[in-house]
């Protein structure tokens, strides 16, 4: 059975993308064709009675490929060949961990543990442009979030690290757990990348190119016009239908994505106000200074209300 022997665990919105990618880079790293695979956040993981129908179909509704069975996902490492390691990254499991750990545990227990944390203010507020670009979760404004759905909102609660950290250092050690910060792929990628390769067991001398960043934050300039765009509706479909007779999928697809450039925007037009800094600040606190105990790290940097 050929199996990853390391994971990217957390978090969403903090590099993960572009880590990946400059891992993709090493000769001697094999990474999952499908990123963000989930598998090992899935109660059926371990427990394949619980798989539905559907997902035996091995799709999301979106038409994603949806890892649900070990054997899916095992054949994502098949053409790993000569590569000393094989990876994959999914930044949820952090958030997903009394799931995630016990099924890393019985599928790859040696397999070395990366996270990327970020400040969670920013990456709560990261995190929301991408729900106001995308259409899709929790679209209050963050102040709204913290007042009304502390409990419940994921875009607050991806950001509260201190357990789910705590939970994968209990469970596999801090040997085999490797904690960056964001800021420190800011700073240096290059040095971040050295110590990623070494942890993981392969040439450090490698230099990836790390100069472009896969994603950056934007924001739609009509709301309603992204709306359209992006989510399926009478208008798009009617569209659509007069355009497939005359232009090509990939023509379509191109124009589409041509109109929402064009309806995009700097986040510096909807920028975090003070206040809602002070708001996450006050509601991360806590575990922020309890995650900066655990990993024996000064995080005071994160509090920038004050300042």
């Amino acid at each position: 059975m050929t199996l990853p022997n390391f994971l990217i665990f957390g978090v969403q919105k903090a590099g993960t993308t572009s880590v990946y990618n400059y891992l993709k880079q090493h000769p001697q790293v094999y990474t999952s064709p499908v990123k963000e695979t989930e598998f090992m956040s899935r109660e059926s993981a371990r427990k394949p009675a619980l798989l539905t129908p559907e997902d035996k179909l091995g799709l999301t509704k979106g038409g994603r490929q949806k890892i649900v069975t070990i054997e899916r996902y095992e054949a994502l490492f098949e053409q790993a060949g000569n590569a000393i390691a094989l990876g994959e990254a999914s930044p949820n499991y952090l958030f997903a961990h009394q799931q995630a750990v016990p099924n890393i545990q019985t599928y790859t227990p040696n397999a070395k543990l990366i996270a990327i944390l970020r400040n969670p203010v920013e990456r709560a507020y990261s995190d929301y442009l991408m729900s106001l670009r995308q259409v899709v979760g929790n679209r209050k404004s963050l102040a709204e979030q913290v007042e009304t759905s502390g409990q419940t909102s994921h875009t607050l609660l991806k950001g509260l690290y201190y357990e789910g950290t705590r939970h994968f250092l209990d469970a596999f050690g801090p040997e085999q757990v490797k904690i960056f910060l964001f800021g420190d792929l800011r700073k240096d990628s290059a040095g971040l990348m050295r110590e990623l390769y070494e942890f993981i067991g392969v040439d450090s001398r490698f230099e990836a190119n790390t100069q472009q960043q896969s994603q950056t934050a934007e924001v739609p300039k009509n709301s309603t016009i992204n709306r359209l765009l992006r989510t399926r509706n009478p208008l798009r479909t009617g569209a659509a239908k007069v355009l497939r007779a005359v232009v090509s999928e990939d023509h379509r697809q191109k124009l589409r994505s041509q109109l929402i450039a064009a309806n995009s925007q700097s986040k510096e037009k909807l920028p975090l106000t003070h206040e809602e800094r002070q708001l996450l600040e006050d509601y991360y606190r806590e575990d922020i200074l309890q995650l900066q105990t655990l990993l024996n790290r000064d995080l005071s940097h994160w509090f920038k209300a004050n300042r």
